[in-house]
């Protein structure tokens, strides 16, 4: 009975056009993929964006032969979460003990005619904790960030493969009036 429900539903599941993501990746779409050079982005952030990108897309690391260029534009916004009231010596200080840091990632993806074809902002939440040592808090912070970028560049990759599939996909045609 089982068996019998697995096949009626995959009998539906093709009549109707569905196809998985997933499957595309290994075949064609991954091709598609590796032909995409990720254009340097500044700072270490950027650095390791970057490379999470590549690592991603199989991509070449030069751009010579590339059939599309991705270009990651970065910016970071530092916002304080979690203040401390402390009184020392009958003076009263307040120190913010968590920060929670905004990634934003806004990407365009080019031709070879330089002519964009996609683009889209995709955005992470990394937190923190705010400890004695400064050398700690820093280390956690970029730590922080750097899990949000590998987050924001797994995201990235599947919004590009939904671009690539969609295009290979016939497009309905609009109804008639």
């Amino acid at each position: 009975m089982t068996r019998l429900a697995a096949a009626l539903l995959a009998i539906a599941l093709a009549g109707c056009g569905f196809h998985p993501l997933y499957g595309g990746m290994n075949g064609g779409m991954g091709g598609t993929m590796a032909t995409i050079y990720v254009e340097p982005v500044p700072d270490a952030l950027g650095y390791e964006l970057r490379n999470r990108m590549i690592d991603l897309l199989n991509g070449p690391g030069t751009a010579g032969g590339a059939a599309y260029h991705l270009k990651l534009t970065v910016s970071e916004t530092s916002q304080g979460s979690a203040l401390q009231n402390e009184t020392n010596s009958g003076q009263t200080s307040i120190t913010i003990t968590r920060y929670n840091d905004t990634l934003t990632v806004t990407y365009s993806l080019t031709d070879a005619n330089h002519q964009v074809i996609t683009h889209g902002t995709e955005t992470g939440l990394s937190a923190y904790n705010v400890v004695t040592s400064p050398y700690a808090t820093l280390t956690a912070q970029q730590s922080a960030d750097k899990n949000a970028a590998v987050d924001i560049a797994y995201r990235i990759r599947t919004d590009l493969a939904v671009y690539f599939a969609q295009s290979e996909q016939p497009r309905p045609l609009p109804p008639k009036k």
